[in-house]
């Protein structure tokens, strides 16, 4: 059976300490030399990055969020022992570990870490698709003769090289394709090595629980339930006529994923799905004006990103939290896709009149999905709004202004609020 010692890198014999360093951090695997779809994913990431840069944090709880009133952006490990976890409202993440130290987020120093982490991956692959800041799909089909050492060996080159080089580390899913190695890379972590192969792949997934397919969360789990399916042997027994009938499109996704199927491909230029902007009061707050503040806010900065990427969207999407924490998502589909500020506010606007709930709300976002090429986006108009087209034209003078003057130039009163 292949092995490998991640710390020195040597190709050795099945043992519990590499025979050449010593070290016990030996992977082994019948397919270790023959897989080439992995997944790399950063050990939390942000606080990480938190404690390099600040050694007087090793050895203690931090958490990387916003105030009381915010949520965790990420925790370290020392915090999650203790049940803190990734979106969970900062007030409960400091009931399960009060002597947590919070830090705010410094997304300059984490995207500067990024960027050296994707060069060094970059140097692996062309076949790279990053997923966030932090984790990324590695496709290293037909690179061992490029750089002489099956892709096992590289990724965990790339491992070491993050931790000598940037003081970072890292775990890696190493699988046939992309869903079995997003699921290895979380068995291990952190600083992990994990393999699936193809041989064992229906003895892995058969009593695992559905819930580690990415993409189905809470509702779409509670679907899943009601219907029988908790397990991947669940799903194994039901059609994949009778899976689409009830469960739509993720039915046939579900079908396949059962047995372990997923012709997804590492894709760099994997197609933005949405775009959204959101924000946590302070307090929870029912002030209209202040909600219609933050709205039109928002849907400046989606517009502006969709601007900038030459993108439209057909579905804008409103979002609200109430003190309970309990989500409200409401969402349109457009008679043609849209960038403009205008209509994203005006539409998402009419969304929340549509509510007739007064709140309080502790959270508020809007968004565009169902994105497309922009060419073509806003042409119609609103019959029912006749003045439409003006203030179209109007932001698209703005927007000109502003990237001669300065975002700055000009503002909205309502901005103001």
């Amino acid at each position: 059976m292949p092995a490998l010692c991640r710390d020195c890198l040597s190709q050795i014999t099945p043992a519990r300490r590499c025979s050449a360093c010593g070290s016990p951090r030996v992977s082994a695997h019948p397919e270790l030399f023959d897989l080439s779809i992995a997944h790399m994913d950063c050990d939390a990431f942000y606080a990480s990055v938190e404690k390099r840069d600040n050694p007087a944090l090793n050895g203690k709880p931090v958490i990387i969020g916003g105030g009381r009133r915010g949520v965790v952006s990420t925790a370290c490990y020392i915090a999650r022992i203790k049940g803190v976890k990734s979106a969970m409202p900062m007030f409960q993440a400091l009931k399960l570990c009060p002597e947590a130290i919070i830090i705010k987020p410094r997304m300059e120093a984490y995207v500067e870490a990024s960027r050296a982490i994707r060069t060094m991956m970059e140097e692996l692959t062309p076949s790279l698709q990053p997923l966030s800041l932090d984790e990324a799909f590695l496709d290293m089909t037909g690179t061992t003769k490029l750089h002489g050492a099956p892709p096992a060996v590289m990724l965990a080159r790339l491992i070491r090289r993050m931790k000598t080089e940037l003081g970072l580390t890292g775990s890696i899913g190493l699988s046939h394709n992309k869903f079995l190695a997003k699921v290895a890379s979380d068995l291990d972590k952190p600083n992990g090595f994990s393999v699936i192969g193809l041989a064992e792949t229906q003895s892995f997934l058969k009593d695992k629980p559905v819930s580690m397919i990415w993409g189905v969360g809470a509702a779409t789990l509670a679907s899943l339930n009601k219907a029988g399916i908790q397990t991947f042997s669940d799903l194994l027994r039901w059609e994949q006529t009778d899976l689409i009938a009830r469960f739509g499109g993720m039915g046939d996704r579900l079908w396949h994923l059962a047995r372990g199927q997923d012709k997804r491909r590492v894709s760099a230029h994997e197609p933005m799905k949405s775009i959204s902007n959101e924000t946590t009061f302070n307090d929870d707050t029912s002030d209209p004006d202040l909600l219609d503040g933050h709205l039109w806010r928002m849907a400046e900065k989606v517009a502006d990103r969709a601007k900038a990427k030459g993108l439209a969207g057909r579905v804008v999407v409103l979002k609200l939290k109430r003190s309970d924490f309990s989500l409200i998502t409401r969402r349109v589909s457009l008679y043609d896709p849209t960038q403009l500020a205008d209509r994203i506010y005006r539409t998402a606007r009419g969304l929340f009149d549509q509510l007739n709930e007064p709140g309080p709300y502790r959270l508020l976002g809007c968004g565009l999905s169902d994105l497309s090429n922009a060419e073509g986006a806003d042409l119609s108009g609103d019959l029912l709004d006749p003045d439409a087209g003006r203030r179209g034209k109007a932001e698209r003078a703005t927007d000109a202004i502003r990237e001669r003057f300065g975002t700055k130039a000009i503002v909205k009163g309502r901005a103001l609020r």
